[in-house]
């Protein structure tokens, strides 16, 4: 699925997207609205993890989905 098919579809996505990174909140995914620069930061900030392995991790989540 690619990123604007995601981002249309945000409200929906929200549910897999917590599977995935649990540690986001409502509020994270609220103003995050699908901007998937803003995902990968969150994810960044939230796991303590490097920008290249929160991209790896939303590219693989990206190719599952």
């Amino acid at each position: 699925m690619n990123w604007d098919r995601i981002e249309g579809n945000w409200k929906q996505m929200t549910g897999k997207v917590k599977e995935q990174w649990g540690k986001l909140t409502d509020d994270d995914l609220d103003v995050i609205a699908g901007k998937r620069d803003q995902l990968a930061g969150k994810i960044q900030e939230s796991y303590g993890i490097t920008k290249d392995e929160a991209e790896k991790q939303l590219n693989d989540w990206e190719r599952r989905i």
